[in-house]
């Protein structure tokens, strides 16, 4: 991420005599309140606010009712609720799940990762092979790897992630869409194959144990479970000896595709594999009940009465699991995402305590099953309860702020892409922190959180994360090392409270300058998000 255009755009804001530091109408956030509702939301009685358990619905009550004692509107036909039905598919016990390479099996767990499959609950499914580098089809980014190769009917085995030296967020964008850029190409079926480095990142078993729970989908109107690529009907992870197999033959090893992916720029060229591959599987799928949680401020200016600001964060955790390694089996989520949740609350509180409408309306949503892949979010930005004309037309997310220590400084991931840039510097700097560069740049951020699902709706959008400034990256890497997705990610946590406050009242003036704004937020002209998903808005200059 290069920040240096949006850096000198947040200059020329900061100049401003209307700089919000000095700005007597902005509400203290109390951080005894950002506590209360933490400690409420990550409390055991939730047993981890599971999407579609009764400890989320006991969240999503609460939510609810601490938007009616603020006096929001509820935005679902007078409801607060918007349903969303999961499709929840399990692997069969004793059935086999396996991928099956040339003439030798491998079971699910060992070198290779088989999941449930709701569409076809009783599959095998055969098919030959084409090793297509990294999966990318992208000419506009240098990115060719499906010329020349025929993979039609075929299963295509990919690298994961992107070339080194691609900017970041292109890349971890181009790396989500591998999937459809195999169904455009004519495949039935991907095999990705983790590169030593993200083994690096994130060991084998890690892989393993997230497979373990169930594939969750939400079920469209014809009653199937939604898939973004229903041509796709087979996938596996594989490594070690499996994705040795996979290259028995072939005119080259793995090996030196992989040589050729950890150089800068490198892009492992493709080619047809020899043996074929079985994929075996059966699934159980069951549904289950969850929703979106919405309210909304009513906005002041009638000319403005349709563009809608979205406020939201995931209300959902990781649940009871008894794989968990120790005595304790409860994901409290207290970070993630019961702090984000708080924050909501807590911005939406400062809108109501000023007593003045901002001139758009705000949406403000706590969604389900983001652990499960953005699904609450994907549901709501595909089935929007806003009344006729409306739209949302800028977003700003919550989601996992780590509030262990008086932060300096804010990551703003998206900010750069939009004119919601100045917006955000100037939000920031009101509170004395300092914007800075993406720090994890091959976590790819930007496209693992719920904005991303209207990011794909052509809608600029923004995430804040705290920084790294003084003792931000080790209480930040210290958390992902030892609490993230983990039981211990609860109360007892060293808080900062202050920190929360603080963070609660960035993000409060970077929606309410989004709500009285003279125009709606804007893609820049050129920006690769604004031009792949909203093609045919109108953009704006780079300043």
């Amino acid at each position: 991420m290069t920040l240096r255009p949006f850096a000198a755009a947040v200059a020329l804001t900061l100049l401003s005599t209307t700089a919000l530091a000095q700005d007597a109408t902005v509400p203290e956030v109390q951080p005894e309140a950002m506590r209360a509702h933490v400690a409420f939301l990550a409390d055991d009685l939730l047993e981890g606010r599971n999407a579609g358990s009764r400890g989320f619905d006991i969240a999503a009550r609460y939510v609810a009712t601490q938007f009616e004692g603020l006096g929001l509107t509820p935005a679902v036909d007078g409801k607060w609720y918007q349903p969303v039905t999961l499709s929840m598919a399990n692997l069969k016990d004793g059935a086999p799940a396996r991928i099956s390479i040339g003439e030798t099996s491998f079971d699910n767990g060992t070198d290779a990762i088989v999941t449930a499959f709701a569409r076809e609950p009783d599959q095998t499914l055969s098919a030959g092979a084409v090793f297509a580098g990294f999966g990318i089809q992208s000419p506009e980014n240098g990115m060719t790897d499906y010329a020349g190769l025929n993979v039609k009917g075929k299963f295509v085995v990919v690298l994961s992630g992107f070339p080194k030296g691609m900017q970041s967020e292109i890349g971890a964008h181009l790396n989500a869409e591998k999937v459809m850029m195999a169904q455009a190409a004519g495949a039935i079926g991907i095999i990705s194959i983790p590169t030593p480095e993200a083994l690096g990142r994130r060991p084998w078993k890690s892989y393993v144990a997230n497979s373990q729970g169930p594939v969750v989908s939400w079920i469209e109107t014809d009653g199937k479970p939604y898939v973004r690529a229903p041509g796709m009907r087979g996938s596996a992870t594989v490594t070690g000896k499996a994705a040795d197999a996979l290259f028995a033959g072939a005119p080259r090893s793995l090996q030196s595709a992989l040589d050729i992916a950890a150089k800068q720029g490198g892009k492992p060229k493709g080619f047809a594999l020899k043996p074929t591959v079985t994929i075996t599987r059966a699934s159980t799928v069951s549904t289950a009940q969850s929703q979106n949680v919405i309210g909304i401020i009513p906005g002041s200016d009638p000319a403005l009465a349709n563009e809608y600001v979205l406020l939201m964060a995931h209300l959902d955790h990781e649940g009871i699991k008894e794989t968990a390694e120790g005595p304790d089996k409860l994901y409290n989520g207290a970070m993630d995402n019961a702090a984000g949740t708080a924050t909501l609350l807590e911005v939406a509180r400062a809108f109501m305590a000023t007593g003045a409408k901002p001139k758009r309306p705000i949406m403000l949503a706590a969604v389900t099953a983001e652990e499960d892949g953005l699904l609450g979010s994907q549901y709501l930005a595909k089935h929007p309860v806003l009344p006729a004309g409306g739209k949302v037309v800028g977003v700003v997310n919550l989601d996992m702020p780590i509030l262990l220590y008086d932060f300096q400084d804010v990551i703003a991931f998206g900010a750069e892409h939009s004119t919601l840039g100045p917006l955000v510097g100037r939000a920031a700097a009101s509170a004395g922190v300092k914007l800075s560069p993406d720090p994890l740049p091959a976590e790819g951020l930007f496209t693992r959180s719920d904005h991303y699902r209207f990011v794909q709706e052509g809608v600029p959008s923004v995430f804040l994360m705290t920084g790294f400034a003084g003792e931000g990256q080790k209480q930040f890497e210290d958390f992902l090392k030892t609490h993230y997705h983990k039981p211990s990610d609860q109360i007892d946590l060293p808080f900062d409270w202050k920190a929360a406050a603080k963070f609660a009242k960035i993000n409060y003036l970077i929606a309410r300058d989004i709500a009285n704004a003279p125009a709606t937020p804007l893609w820049y002209e050129k920006d690769f998000f604004g031009d792949v998903f909203a093609p045919g808005a109108p953009k704006a200059k780079m300043p």
